[in-house]
């Protein structure tokens, strides 16, 4: 009998969950299928999570303190020029102007606040101008870039492809965007020079601009896009086209123009020769000149250190708090008298 209730049930008769079904759908056991790993369940008591959020604090607040102190030494200079750069009798029709043959030079004097040590990266800023759109992104060939024997590819430069048949090097509105503001410095008559080498990455100068690969037809248009190029150095080593065409990814960004490379005291006064060419007017862009040092921490940005502060002032706030409550309302952990149906047992 026992055997007969064996073959109706279809099993073998054994209890081993891993022994295998002949006819069976259920999926073949293992300890992972049925959650039975090892697995870390810690019990968050009081002392934890205030140890925890303690912790964090004393580790955050030193931290954010340190990045705004170092962010505080950076000295910066920022000059916003896109106006004062154009004549009073001229500034009702600015694109007018900057599209005109009209001399744009402009020479401006610049006072240092504090003494600042070399090396002074020099930066020009743009505000409004989307380099992340998606077109303009999208107009360029890197494989044109790198390879000479692939100067015909401009598929995909729509539409500064080609110009009279011949193709452009280096095609797309990226580079035919190129910025052309020129800037010259002095203090006392005295030339300050701008060191224009390894300005940009050196992965891309040595991965993704080719030796042999040298403009050609660039800016031979009726209307010009910004800079033009030499057409007897390699792209390798323009590096001002580099620079630019490493696209920013938000609206507002800086690029690196070059670096000085003498330290400029405090109240000394620079004279500041700029050459106002690129036009942000039809976009109602803006234009910056910017000085700047820089720390163990990089340029001038105190929202890493604000927000370490925020993060640790918070956390700090909360262990306090979590103590205070502790300390004045204490509950026995896991007392089963603040589970619902205890504590309303009439409703249920």
């Amino acid at each position: 009998m026992n055997t007969e209730m064996a073959s109706s049930s279809g099993g073998t008769g054994s209890t081993d969950p891993s022994a295998p079904r002949r006819h069976s759908k259920r999926p073949k056991y293992s300890r992972f299928t049925q959650q039975e790993l090892p697995a870390c369940k810690p019990i968050l008591t009081p002392q934890w999570v205030i140890s925890a959020f303690t912790l964090i604090s004393f580790i955050f607040i030193p931290i954010g303190v340190a990045s705004l102190l170092a962010s505080r030494n950076v000295v910066e200079i920022v000059y916003r020029y896109e106006t004062d750069c154009i004549p009073i009798n001229l500034r009702g029709d600015k694109v007018g102007y900057i599209q005109s043959t009209l001399d744009k030079n402009c020479i401006k004097m610049i006072t240092v606040p504090k003494r600042m040590k070399h090396p002074i990266y020099v930066y020009y800023q743009l505000d409004n101008f989307y380099q992340n759109h998606r077109r303009y992104v999208k107009s360029r060939s890197d494989t044109q870039l790198r390879d000479k024997k692939k100067e015909n590819d401009t598929s995909s430069c729509e539409p500064e492809e080609s110009n009279g048949g011949s193709p452009i090097v280096p095609c797309g509105l990226v580079a035919w965007s190129l910025f052309n503001d020129t800037y010259s410095f002095s203090i006392k008559n005295e030339p300050l020079a701008v060191n224009k080498n390894d300005i940009s990455w050196k992965s891309d100068r040595d991965s993704k601009f080719g030796k042999d690969v040298f403009p050609k037809n660039f800016q031979n248009g009726t209307l010009k896009g910004g800079a033009t190029l030499n057409e007897s150095i390699p792209l390798s080593k323009q590096e001002d086209l580099i620079v630019w065409m490493r696209t920013a990814a938000l609206p507002t960004f800086r690029k690196l123009y070059g670096r000085i490379e003498v330290d400029l005291q405090a109240n000394e006064v620079i004279n500041v020769t700029l050459e106002n060419n690129y036009n942000t007017y039809s976009f109602n862009g803006k234009k910056k000149l910017v000085l700047s040092t820089t720390s163990w921490l990089g340029g001038k940005n105190d929202f890493l250190g604000i927000a370490y502060l925020t993060v640790g002032g918070l956390c700090f706030f909360l262990a306090l708090s979590f103590t205070v409550v502790y300390l004045v309302k204490p509950r026995k952990l896991g007392d089963p008298s603040y589970l619902s149906w205890n504590r309303n047992p009439a409703g249920h």
